[in-house]
Parts: structure tokens; C-alpha cells; sequence
């Protein structure tokens, strides 16, 4: 992980997080700069950022919004203080409402980036800085650290580009804490055939089949916010074991990037999980993120431990030739 230190002073009012990255301080400074860049990963898991505004210039102000996996929007506002391109760049950084005004009851906090030159590419250091103890400890409380760590450790791949990211790796799986897990793919085709895969079910019943020797039998699947899905797989003649499905809600669609949908597995008492599917575009190919929320680690471990990456790696190639020849 390119983060390789965080450290929180109380005296000083700060949160530093340093970081290593194998890139020029020009391309970290680019993807600093750019809104679209910063969408890719500035939110943590779960909490992609959108940029509604960006003026790069001494006080000029930049908005951007997080949205949860269930929805909730959370708004901030960045106000430039300081800008020496590529070697610093310093905000003010403050919680908003819907129409960009800084909530007075909320933290603001001074956020200093700087960018050095090492010999293997640029340590980027995070400062934030505090106006009081009390401001410090209510972000940390908010999970202002987990979450500033976690954004700034996906920054790699935007860095590298999709294909230097994934290409070749096939199904990748991150435990991030213990009740989350990241599972990467990089699929070759357009975002727009890749989210038609994952919603329409004449495409899905082609590639969602499971390990070989089982046969997709349902799939009902209604896209729509506050729709439901179900999906069962069987055996073929000559496979051991027995039928099995699972069935959920859909939180949220936002085409073609994201949709986000409960999962339970059919006919038991075993407690869903939040499946939240993203999707990125670059060069004709696609990276689909699947981040999982499990209720506890008792059940991220047993799901793992059933051999569930390889079953996706299984349909994922599928899917690559079905949408080679749609």
C-alpha cells in the first residue's frame, strides 16, 4: 500500500499521512488538480467523491459530495489557500450542505499536500491541521483517519492506468477490514456493455454460471432503486451438490457506474450482505470493484473460505467473451 505512515498529534493540532508512490511529482500534482482524476480516489471504499466544481485559482472554492452505499450524500468544500504547482498545495477544508455552505458546527480544518521527488518517483506528506483538540478528536471519531488512508491507497491505480493496474491479474481479492472486502477484475469492453451484463438477464444467465458443471436455473432481476432480484444455481448431471440462490434489494443505481444491492442467501437465516459494484473505464476496458460489506468477520471468513474468488474468476472470463460477441 502506498501509505506508509499516519500519525495523529494531539499537541499540534495534526494528522499527518505520508505516503510513496513510483510516479513524477508532475503526475501526482495532475491527478491533485483534476476533478475527474480526484473522483477516482479521492472518497474511500464505499464512499466515491464527486467534484460539482473545481476553481484552481488563490481563493477560489472547489465542491465535491460523497454518497454512502445506501444513499446518504455527504457534502464538503475545499477553499485554495496556496497554490505552488507541482511542490504544495494547501486548503481549507470544511463540511457543507447541499448548497455548498460551510456548516458552522462542523470541523474546518487547514489541509497542506505536499509533493517531493525521492529516487523512485514522489513521498507525498498529508498535513491537516486543527483549530482545537476537541475539532481533532470529533474527525477521528469520525473515521477521518481510516478513510483519508484508505482514499489515498487507491490513488496507485489512477497513477498506473487500468491496464498497468490489473490487466492480466484476473480476480483480485483485498481484505480491507474485517468486514470488508475489495474484489477487482479487469473485464476487456466498454463501461456501458459491462453494466448491461450486470442488469439485464439475458446477458447475466450467459456468464453468471457459476463454477464449471452448474447451470444458472433463475434470474429474475428487477434494476429499479427498491426493486429485487433472485438468482439460482444447480447442478449439472455428474456434479455433487445441491441448488442453491440468493436474493436481494437494490439501494442504489447509478448507471453505468454504480449500483448497490443487498445479498442473502435464499431459504436460510443467514444475515445479508451490501454488495456495492463500481465501475471505471480507460482505454476501452473496464475495471469492475465489487466492495462487500459483511456483518461480522466470522462470515467475511466463512464466505472466502468456500472458494468463492475462483468461482468469479470463472464467470468473469466468461463474461469477456460474451461481450465479444454482443
Amino acid at each position: 500500500m502506498p501509505v506508509t505512515d499516519v500519525t495523529t498529534d494531539a499537541e499540534a493540532l495534526t494528522l499527518t499521512i505520508t505516503a510513496e508512490f513510483p510516479a513524477p511529482v508532475e503526475r501526482l500534482w495532475e491527478a491533485f488538480t483534476d476533478p475527474r482524476q480526484l473522483e477516482r480516489f479521492w472518497g474511500p471504499p464505499g464512499y466515491p467523491a464527486t467534484f460539482t466544481s473545481f476553481d484552481l485559482t488563490v481563493g477560489g472554492r472547489a465542491r465535491y459530495l460523497m454518497t454512502s452505499p445506501r444513499g446518504e450524500k455527504y457534502h464538503a468544500t475545499w477553499e485554495f489557500l496556496e497554490i505552488d504547482g507541482p511542490r504544495s498545495l494547501a486548503v481549507l477544508d470544511s463540511f457543507a450542505d447541499e448548497t455548498g455552505k460551510v456548516l458552522d458546527d462542523m470541523p474546518t480544518s487547514r489541509m497542506t499536500m505536499t509533493f517531493e521527488p525521492t529516487s523512485s518517483g514522489t513521498r507525498l506528506e498529508t498535513v491537516t491541521r486543527f483549530t482545537s483538540a476537541d475539532a481533532l478528536e470529533q474527525v477521528v471519531a469520525m473515521g477521518m483517519v481510516e478513510g483519508t488512508t484508505m482514499a489515498i491507497n487507491q490513488l496507485d491505480r489512477v497513477l498506473q492506468g487500468l491496464r498497468e493496474y490489473a490487466a492480466g491479474k484476473g480476480t483480485q481479492v483485498e481484505i480491507l477490514d474485517d468486514r470488508h472486502v475489495r474484489i477487482t477484475r479487469l473485464i476487456d469492453g466498454p463501461i456501458d456493455l459491462v453494466w448491461r451484463a450486470h442488469q439485464e438477464p439475458e446477458l447475466l444467465e450467459k456468464w453468471m454460471l457459476g463454477p464449471d458443471g452448474w447451470r444458472m436455473s433463475v434470474c429474475e432481476v428487477d434494476p429499479a432503486v427498491g426493486g429485487r432480484y433472485r438468482y439460482e444455481w444447480e447442478p449439472l448431471e455428474g456434479t455433487e451438490g445441491r441448488r442453491f440462490g440468493f436474493d436481494g434489494e437494490t439501494l442504489l443505481s447509478e448507471a453505468p457506474r454504480r449500483a448497490v444491492t443487498t445479498e442473502h442467501m435464499t431459504g436460510t437465516d443467514y444475515p445479508s450482505t451490501l454488495n456495492d459494484l463500481n465501475l471505471e473505464e480507460e482505454d476501452g476496458a473496464t475495471l469492475i470493484t465489487l466492495l462487500i460489506e459483511y456483518p461480522d468477520k466470522e462470515t467475511r471468513d466463512m464466505v472466502l473460505a468456500t472458494g468463492m474468488t475462483d468461482g468469479m474468476e470463472t464467470s468473469y472470463a466468461r463474461l469477456e467473451g460474451v461481450l465479444a460477441a454482443v
